[in-house]
């Protein structure tokens, strides 16, 4: 699996032509360390290096956790599927009283309704 995880760093970073140096600096370590990675040298990764490396790369965290054999298949499915998953609506734990949800209601009625006539006005 180790290898699978430096053949996927080694083609993400080739990919966008960078080098060992220009993913290591914003990843916090060094190129060394990360040809290492590239290499499957390294046997147990941090998760926060492979995340730091994740950001840089521009590749998904959860892939290199389950190439680094933290993740199952199915926790890999798990997290996939939470990370899908729409955030809840900022007012959804609010504790409001009946007359401020009835402003907020008010708010978006007057929202749509602006929405609505500015549509019907001729471009």
């Amino acid at each position: 699996m180790l290898l699978e995880l430096g053949r996927e760093l080694s083609t993400a970073r080739e990919a966008k032509g960078l080098s060992l140096a220009a993913v290591a600096q914003p990843a916090k370590i060094s190129a060394a360390y990360l040809h290492k990675l590239e290499r499957g040298v390294v046997t147990s990764p941090s998760p926060r290096v492979l995340a730091r490396i994740a950001l840089a790369l521009e590749i998904p965290y959860l892939r290199l956790m389950q190439l680094a054999g933290y993740l199952a298949e199915t926790q890999l499915a798990e997290a996939q599927m939470r990370e899908s998953l729409p955030t809840p609506h900022p007012l959804a734990h609010q504790q409001l009283t009946s007359e401020e949800w009835r402003a907020v209601g008010d708010f978006i009625k007057q929202l749509i309704a602006q929405r609505d006539s500015q549509a019907a006005e001729p471009a």
